[in-house]
């Protein structure tokens, strides 16, 4: 469905234990599966819940060298839709049977919006750790092709030996944190096009 990249001083595990403690309680159920390089949490809804449809969605955490990647797969619709059609067909029949349903419509709501509470959620983590789809300091360096110096990033010459870097500076998408190339116009995650500066 969507992955973002994260840079910075954060853990695959930092995320597990915050959507763990932010998903397993109330009508949900959170498990996790994996070590701590790569973990999968799995968000369903409780088995013998009363009111609302059945979901499930799974949560791919993956650590790399300087932050982690997060993929949140495809969210299981199948049971919160025959819910809705089934609060529907009891309120064109009866209007006034829509009232006795309406614990299983407010569950169902929630689940629809199951996706958010989880980016909202990794937001929290992601922003009290001091990461962020930007590059990390450990990074904001660029090595000269010619002299390989380390420069400052964005610099547009090297200190060293005065040749241009222009070819070599790195950036991430603004919308996911995926590293790209400086030729590159679209993000090759997201899709993602960047506006043409000049």
């Amino acid at each position: 469905m969507e992955t973002r990249f994260f840079h910075g001083n954060i853990t695959s595990a930092q995320v597990a234990q915050a959507l763990l403690a932010e998903f397993n309680r109330g009508s949900l159920r959170a498990q996790q599966v994996g070590d701590q390089d790569h973990i999968v949490i799995q968000i369903t809804t409780q088995p013998a819940l009363q009111s609302g449809g059945h979901t499930a969605i799974g949560v791919e955490i993956k650590q790399f060298e300087d932050g982690v990647s997060i993929h949140i797969g495809q969210q299981e619709w199948l049971g919160i839709a025959a819910s809705l059609s089934k609060t529907a067909l009891f309120a064109l029949k009866n209007p006034l049977s829509l009232l006795s349903r309406l614990d299983d419509l407010a569950q169902d709501i929630e689940n629809l919006q199951l996706v958010d509470r989880i980016w909202n959620t990794i937001a929290h983590v992601i922003e009290t750790n001091q990461a962020s789809l930007e590059l990390s300091e450990r990074f904001r360096r660029v090595i000269c092709p010619y002299c390989t110096t380390a420069n400052p990033l964005g610099e547009s010459n090297c200190l060293a030996c005065g040749a241009p870097l222009g070819k070599v500076q790195p950036n991430t998408c603004p919308q996911c944190g995926y590293l790209i190339a400086d030729n590159e116009s679209t993000c090759p995650n997201c899709g993602f096009v960047f506006a043409k500066v000049g």
